[in-house]
């Protein structure tokens, strides 16, 4: 996930500009129940109630489904994390957003499926999938957290430039250019489990706690891969956020994410732990609705060659500006 460090740090102005085995997903016993559920099936978008959960073949959930939405937000889960953690956001961001949330390999209904064997290969395998839903003169963002935060900007790279997302928020990581191998390899799975504050919704159950210490241990096997290679910056607008209690940060100054885009920036540290948006909280919903809504019309917005505006957010004040 992310390294640890000293407590938080004072937030500069936000300026504009073998393999690992499969491990089943980190769930309740309630969201266990809700993969499985007949309303999660894959099955045509007509086909189904704008309000029952589907699966869009074998790599996104759609927890609340809103095809008339303006804006597809693809969610990506931190590291032992499966898609159902953002079924409260999907239904807390109302009509402002389709979410479409990333079903990793190995957990869950995946749990026979085999995790690539190295983040390079993930990156590309998830761009492939994602890709035929990013159709140009679609409006989409990506949001990830913590080792999904790095896979959303990576992925965002990978991607042909007329499907690239308008904004990548990311959320409870370090720039990709201070990712270490280190913290990957390094971390206990369980002392993962515990940071995350995960270990509370699994602690009664032993069988769910392996099962989320499984999936952990997969997704840091292929973070420990991760080099970052200095390339181009996003055309992208780019938004960082940090729990202000976020354990695992060595600063809430997310500032390095600026380097990694050429299109706005913007930073805010919110209220909250290492993870926003989890299965029994919705996360940083006015914030990632202020974001959509003052996104500039059409991809074109984000063009290195247009004149940088600045924005504006805190803790308190969640009306960010372009």
């Amino acid at each position: 996930m992310t390294p640890t460090g000293p407590g938080p740090a004072a937030r500069p102005p936000i300026t504009a500009r073998p393999r690992p085995a499969a491990a089943p997903l980190p769930t309740t016993p309630a969201v266990r129940r809700a993969s499985a559920a007949p309303g999660a099936t894959a099955v045509a978008p007509s086909a189904v109630p704008a309000t029952r959960p589907r699966i869009e073949g074998d790599w996104f959930l759609l927890p609340a489904p809103r095809p008339e939405a303006p804006v597809r937000l693809f969610c990506f889960p931190h590291a032992g994390g499966d898609a159902t953690a953002f079924t409260p956001l999907a239904r807390a961001l109302g009509p402002a957003a389709e979410v479409w949330a990333l079903r990793p390999p190995a957990r869950g209904g995946r749990s026979r499926d085999p995790m690539p064997a190295d983040f390079a290969a993930l990156t590309a395998e998830v761009a492939r999938e994602i890709a035929p839903h990013l159709a140009p003169g679609r409006r989409a963002a990506f949001y990830g957290q913590s080792f999904g935060a790095l896979l959303a900007h990576e992925v965002a790279r990978a991607l042909p430039a007329d499907r690239r997302p308008e904004l990548v928020v990311v959320a409870g990581a370090p720039s990709p250019a201070e990712w270490t191998e280190r913290e990957s390899k390094d971390l206990d799975a369980a002392e993962l489990l515990r940071l995350t504050g995960l270990e509370e919704l699994v602690s009664a159950d032993p069988e769910l706690v392996e099962l989320a210490l499984g999936g952990i241990r997969t997704d840091l096997a292929v973070s420990a891969t991760y080099r970052h290679h200095p390339h181009p910056p996003l055309a992208s607008a780019l938004y960082a956020l940090a729990g202000a209690d976020d354990p695992m940060l060595a600063t809430t100054d997310l500032s390095g994410w600026a380097a990694h885009t050429r299109g706005a920036f913007g930073q805010s540290v919110l209220p909250g732990g290492h993870l926003l948006a989890t299965v029994d909280r919705p996360g940083p919903v006015d914030l990632l609705t202020s974001l959509l809504h003052s996104l500039p019309t059409g991809r074109a917005a984000a063009d290195p060659t247009s004149s940088t505006a600045t924005a504006t957010a805190t803790a308190s004040e969640e009306q960010p500006s372009w």
